[in-house]
């Protein structure tokens, strides 16, 4: 056979916000969790991982390149992953292309694998979550694996360990597990994106630097240092992981945005609680936070849930269009953008809920009136430039191949970046 070829797989992976939080490892090596999380996975139109991965016997050696820039895949993480998937790889044919490759070829044979975010990496939005979701997910279908996706779980959670929900759609739970060896440590789908297709999620993108804390490290000094971690772990997050399994099986939206609500509040307290404390949320999420609670008291009932993962970007999910407008022209009347701001940059994804919420201009946000929480006789103080933009999104599907060659980003003929 020619010794020229290379064989190609192209994949998206959505990237997922958990509402019950995943914080603190038991094994730091194979990335076991000290308590159960559940996330919603986002739709993967606004918010995703696309990867390419080819093998070609001309390949030298494993290369990446991520966002266009070539990255080491050297790191222990890469390394366990590519380990899991080569030890499990199957027979491939393409007989178009007249390749073959044997099982035990897969040892010998390395790969090259393209990456890019359609988001900011590594502030606080799960990119690594996505990222080594889609790394594995296409791997193994170039690979010819013949795992099923919670067993694929297992290995992108040896990647990122919220990389493991991102391999479902819709309602996720990554279960803990009790094997030493991380067997049982896998993702379930709880239900599909269709089951509550009413949610409407509004992220505010309040800063896209990378953190200063990073999560790994974050996670490992709450665990050496917080004493509410234990707590939070063995006696908290057990009874609100059954409660938040009802409130979605149920879609009994006020327990999920209690739930939800108090999670994202403790996590933030377990890292305070860490020394030195860390500080993931600024003025302006704290900022957000005043105003989802004041409406939601204002209304007697809740109308939309926070989440915030470990960064200041507010993840807003709303119980239907409806709360979607209201908490958009909210947003909106609060954080204005800056005067040369393009409104098509300032709010993207899902643009039907701007038109909605009857915005078409800068002057439309202008003339949005105070909601009517504020008090009268105290004006609202507004906060313009404070967040970045806005997404509008919804729960989404999981991860899929992509078969249009045109969405490859290598190229077919060097396995080069394109």
């Amino acid at each position: 056979m020619a010794e020229k070829w290379v064989l190609m797989v192209t994949a998206q992976t959505p990237t997922n916000i958990a509402v019950i939080k995943y914080w603190g490892k038991r094994d730091e090596n194979l990335i076991l969790p000290i308590n159960d999380s559940i996330s919603v996975t986002l739709d993967p139109q606004h918010l995703c991982t696309t990867t390419s991965v080819a093998v070609s016997p001309a390949f030298t050696h494993d290369r990446m390149w991520l966002n266009g820039k070539e990255i080491s895949l050297s790191g222990g993480r890469y390394q366990n992953c590519l380990r899991e998937l080569r030890a499990r790889a199957s027979d491939v044919e393409d007989e178009e292309k007249g390749i073959k490759i044997a099982k035990k070829d897969w040892e010998k044979l390395h790969v090259h694998i393209a990456s890019y975010n359609n988001f900011p990496t590594a502030a606080g939005l799960a990119s690594s979550a996505a990222g080594f979701a889609c790394l594995v997910f296409s791997l193994a279908k170039l690979m010819n694996v013949k795992e099923d996706h919670s067993k694929l779980s297992a290995i992108a959670r040896q990647g990122s360990g919220s990389a493991c929900r991102s391999l479902y759609g819709g309602f996720v739970k990554w279960i803990m597990g009790k094997e030493e060896n991380g067997s049982d440590s896998i993702a379930v789908q709880l239900a599909d994106e269709k089951h509550w297709g009413d949610l409407v999620i509004i992220i505010a993108v309040v800063s896209s630097r990378q953190k200063e804390t990073s999560s790994t490290s974050g996670m490992r000094e709450t665990v050496e240092t917080s004493m509410l971690i234990e707590h939070r772990a063995k006696e908290v997050v057990p009874r609100r992981i059954i409660q938040m399994e009802e409130a979605i099986k149920d879609h009994d939206f006020p327990s999920f945005s209690r739930l939800a609500c108090s999670d994202s509040n403790q996590f933030h307290a377990v890292c305070l609680d860490t020394s030195p404390p860390i500080f993931y949320m600024n003025d302006t999420s704290h900022r957000i936070i005043s105003c989802i609670e004041k409406w939601n008291r204002f209304e007697g009932t809740p109308q939309v849930a926070y989440t915030f993962d470990a960064g200041p970007n507010a993840v807003l999910i709303a119980h239907n269009r409806n709360a979607a407008k209201l908490l958009l022209q909210r947003l909106l009347f609060y954080f204005p953008p800056q005067s040369d701001t393009d409104l098509s940059s300032y709010v993207i994804g899902d643009k039907s809920i701007l038109e909605d919420a009857g915005v078409h201009n800068m002057k439309d946000i202008e003339a949005l009136a105070a909601p009517p929480e504020v008090k009268d006789n105290t004006p609202a103080q507004k906060y313009k430039g404070d967040v970045s933009y806005f997404i509008c999104t919804r729960p989404g599907k999981g991860p899929v191949l992509l078969n249009d060659e045109t969405k490859a980003l290598l190229n077919a003929e060097t396995g080069l970046p394109n």
